[in-house]
């Protein structure tokens, strides 16, 4: 690994919080990592929770990045749009080490063309919608194919982490970094994965989502068409 490695997170308004700050908690943490936080402005950016994230720097003034990586969120319909984020990804995505997402986060990467003909996965409301940026949908929460590394939703982002920090510097280093999180999961209920839940509260969630969905694949497609 070079003394210095440049990682940048794409932040846009109404990420997921937990899909970066993960992932940032575990990758900050390698040696000679040089993290950036970039956004179109350095206004705060907000969340889908109360977090505000202040970025470091913009899309325009960010260094050559080594590792790209993109949040998810229910703000991925309007980041899709935005032509100036979108620019950035392709340019970065083409010349990165390592281009990477978590959970719908795979779907910014898929709009600038960077998962064509890849393995990739997402969150489990979504996972059907990656055949439609050219992907192949794969139900695991981490897929690395070539230099692409999707993680499932949300919480997957800290097995992505890890799983890229192993990549990155080695086994060593990403257990000694998930030891000093102290990373050892233990829900108090198995209904993480819609393969394990409860019927009741999957035909729930697959209710809420059901709404959601046809606004998303809207956005898809006019971001596919741009």
């Amino acid at each position: 690994m070079a003394d210095k490695f440049v990682i940048a997170f794409v932040l846009f308004p109404n990420l997921t919080q937990l899909d970066f700050t993960g992932p940032l908690q575990v990758l900050s943490r390698l040696p000679g990592a040089e993290v950036h936080l970039v956004a179109k402005t350095l206004d705060l950016v907000p969340s889908d929770a109360a977090l505000r994230i202040p970025p470091t720097t913009t899309f325009d003034n960010c260094p050559p990045v080594d590792l790209l990586c993109i949040p998810g969120g229910f703000g991925v319909d309007q980041a899709m749009q935005d032509e100036a984020l979108m620019a950035f990804v392709r340019r970065e995505g083409a010349r990165a080490k390592y281009v990477t997402s978590v959970c719908t986060g795979a779907f910014i990467l898929g709009a600038a063309g960077l998962l064509e003909g890849k393995r990739a996965t997402t969150h489990w409301a979504y996972h059907d919608e990656l055949a439609r940026v050219g992907a192949s949908p794969v139900k695991e929460r981490v897929v690395r194919d070539g230099n692409v590394f999707t993680g499932g939703g949300v919480t997957a982002g800290i097995d992505f982490a890890l799983t890229v920090a192993a990549e990155i510097a080695g086994e060593g280093v990403a257990q000694t970094i998930q030891l000093s999180l102290e990373y050892d999961p233990a829900p108090p209920f198995n209904s993480g994965s819609p393969d394990k839940v409860p019927a009741g509260v999957r035909a729930a969630m697959a209710e809420r989502y059901g709404a959601r969905l046809a606004d998303f694949q809207a956005a898809l497609a006019a971001a596919r068409k741009a």
